[in-house]
């Protein structure tokens, strides 16, 4: 279901046909020119699709992925030993690159054990899922109990345009604003020829995008909404009871979690100070912003794509967000390192409780029920989707004004246009 740069001709019949099959009815289009059929599932319907077996993980089971992947970081912290007696510095540094490619991979998979704690999934003990979360989190530098309270601030309002907390989208003026300053006029027209970045630049603001947005997010809640809190509040370290993400309740697990990345960060300079700093950093700090990486590509990509949906709060439900994103496939990687985080995560959403061990059984059950509202693009690659959809899903707005139903929309003429505006508008 790749975006196509302009609206094929099958896709206007479409459109004709639905409209005239819908009559005064709205007939809402996504950026790829596609109809879009609302939910019509209710939440009891998708539980009780779902094979019981589904809903109790295994503790063992679950460790036994997480002996697995530390055995894997092992292995190649070892073979990493021998690098530095390659013949030549060309050798040597194909055999970094690979190290870090893969090092960064299997961190990733440890990050996304870490998710699978926040949610409940790992075992059925609370007690084991917040103490093995928080070592697996600390171990790459992510504050564990601070992220699950954010995130599940995430899951309860995805979608939403007023309370979603991470890749909200721009409006079409927020957006113009941001790119062309505070006067700059939304009629499309104006800016559709200087609006698309040069190749070049698109490739540096991805970079930046993809190395520092885990970060960024981290300490300054960067893209969510704009808070009205001072900005030292708006990291997930700060744990007084008056910042966006925490309350009273919370303040002695995000001690909790502070002092873990601070025992962690110790434990770095120690590991430094053993092999050498320039070793450590080879070793566990550029893998690191492999994490960075994968974290952001994933979590962008299922949420930002040109067939989702937004919804204004007014006609908002859980179950309309929690579709409001796509599954893909990342082949052998996907299934095996990242733990079918990137190929069940409209299950996900609908359910986070649900190992991901048992995601594939539990998605090929609620697609049954949820018909043309599951959505997934399983033909794109997840790297050219990344490219695609940072240059085109510029914006979001409503298909049918007045709906509360927004889908991404650009200005260069990729997919469907944005809407015409007038003086009324």
């Amino acid at each position: 279901m790749a975006i196509n740069a302009v609206v094929t001709d099958a896709q206007e019949g479409e459109r004709a046909k639905a409209g005239a099959d819908a009559g005064a009815e709205e007939v809402h289009y996504d950026m790829n020119g596609k109809v879009f059929k609302e939910v019509d599932f209710t939440m009891k319907q998708i539980y009780d699709a779902i094979p019981q077996h589904c809903f109790h993980p295994s503790m063992l089971r679950s460790l036994g992925y997480v002996a697995r992947d530390f055995f894997l970081t092992g292995s190649l912290l070892y073979a990493a030993s021998y690098i530095q007696y390659l013949p030549s510095a060309v050798a040597r540094f194909a055999a970094w690159t690979l190290y870090t490619v893969l090092q960064g991979m299997v961190f990733t998979g440890i990050w996304i054990l870490g998710h699978e704690c926040g949610h409940g999934a790992f075992s059925e003990s609370k007690a084991v899922n917040h103490s093995v979360g928080l070592l697996l989190h600390s171990f790459l530098l992510v504050p564990f109990h601070a992220w699950r309270l954010s995130h599940s601030k995430h899951h309860k309002a995805t979608g939403n345009m007023e309370r979603e907390v991470v890749f909200v989208p721009h409006s079409r003026e927020s957006f113009l604003k941001t790119r062309f300053g505070e006067h700059a006029n939304p009629r499309h027209s104006e800016f559709a020829e200087i609006v698309q970045d040069a190749p070049i630049v698109s490739m540096c603001k991805l970079f930046i995008h993809q190395v520092f947005g885990w970060p960024a997010y981290l300490f300054a809640a960067v893209s969510g909404p704009t808070y009205d809190v001072p900005f030292y509040k708006l990291n997930h370290f700060y744990f007084g009871e008056d910042g966006p993400y925490f309350g009273p309740k919370d303040t002695r697990h995000i001690i909790i979690s502070d002092v873990a990345m601070a025992a962690m960060i110790y434990a770095l300079y120690l590991f430094g100070q053993a092999v050498g700093h320039w070793n450590a950093i080879l070793l566990y700090g550029i893998p690191y912003l492999m994490v960075n990486h994968w974290i952001v590509a994933i979590t962008y990509l299922q949420h930002s794509d040109g067939a989702l949906p937004h919804y204004h709060d007014n006609v908002w439900t859980f179950a309309k967000g929690a579709t409001a994103t796509i599954d893909r496939d990342f082949g052998f990687i996907g299934r095996h390192l990242f733990h079918s985080i990137v190929e069940t995560h409209v299950l996900h959403h609908l359910v986070s409780t649900i190992p991901f061990y048992y995601s594939h059984e539990a998605s090929t059950a609620i697609k049954k029920v949820m018909g043309p509202s599951y959505i997934a693009d399983t033909d794109t690659n997840l790297l050219v989707a990344l490219w695609r959809n940072q240059r085109n899903c510029m914006f979001a707005e409503e298909s049918v004004k007045g709906s509360g139903i927004l889908f991404y929309r650009n200005l260069h003429g990729k997919g469907m246009p944005p809407r015409p505006l007038t003086t009324a508008n």
